[in-house]
């Protein structure tokens, strides 16, 4: 490489470095917004059972950062953001413009779950021990399932609230009937209460909250639930 090609190179490559670096703050603010949209909107459902969950909420303005991980269920957002009512429009919106500044995860692998749950599931966390606002006792963020996904039946020590926000599913708490729940309802889980969802023919976006003294915890499938599910 010749000097006049090689100061190209390092030319280029300091633009790209300071295109990136003027990119960092707009994307952090992106997501701050985000989160404090997150944070109205649930305040906004007036729901007893969120009460203590939201006194837990960390009002630092101190942001972690994270490293944008995307997934393959994220291809399903856009058809949401179709699906959300009035109420959550503006929440789904958001998650889905900044969808590709966050990073996306996965509770369980192969093979304790299918290739086709996998390409069907995945959750990113606001708030918690990994999500951009730290938290040691409060866990927020949001799960999605693809259409026709069985997320089987887990429990955990945490409890849990779930708020659908775009998308239908049913949904089990212990061994009640599977129910209906459309966008905006609160779904409470106690700490170990097993539960299920199933989506139908539209994929599934909802908020969820954990609280615990150990957010460092998995969830765990029940049994019954892992050998069904592997072997579909």
């Amino acid at each position: 490489m010749n000097t006049l090609s090689r100061r190209r190179v390092l030319g280029l490559g300091a633009a790209v470095s300071i295109a990136a670096l003027r990119a960092a703050p707009q994307a952090s603010a992106n997501v701050s917004d985000l989160i404090e949209l997150t944070y109205t909107f649930l305040a906004s459902l007036h729901a007893p059972t969120l009460d203590e969950f939201l006194t837990g909420w960390p009002r630092a303005r101190s942001r972690r950062e994270q490293q944008p991980a995307p997934l393959p269920v994220v291809r399903w957002l856009n058809q949401l953001t179709t699906l959300a009512p009035g109420a959550c429009t503006a929440l789904v919106a958001e998650l889905a413009r900044v969808a590709p500044l966050l990073a996306w995860h996965q509770t369980y692998k192969r093979p304790e779950v299918s290739a086709a749950f996998l390409e069907n599931y995945g959750y990113t966390e606001l708030v918690g021990l990994a999500g951009p606002v730290p938290s040691v006792r409060l866990a927020c963020g949001f799960l999605l399932l693809g259409p026709s996904t069985r997320y089987p039946r887990h429990h955990h020590e945490a409890q849990e609230i779930y708020v659908p926000l775009a998308g239908t599913a049913a949904w089990q708490h212990g061994n009640q009937p599977w129910r209906d729940e459309p966008p905006g309802t609160v779904i409470v889980h106690a700490s170990d209460e097993p539960h299920a969802m199933q989506t139908g023919s539209q994929p599934l976006l909802a908020l969820y909250l954990w609280r615990s003294s150990n957010l460092n915890q998995k969830s765990r499938l029940d049994s019954s639930a892992a050998t069904q599910e592997k072997a579909q």
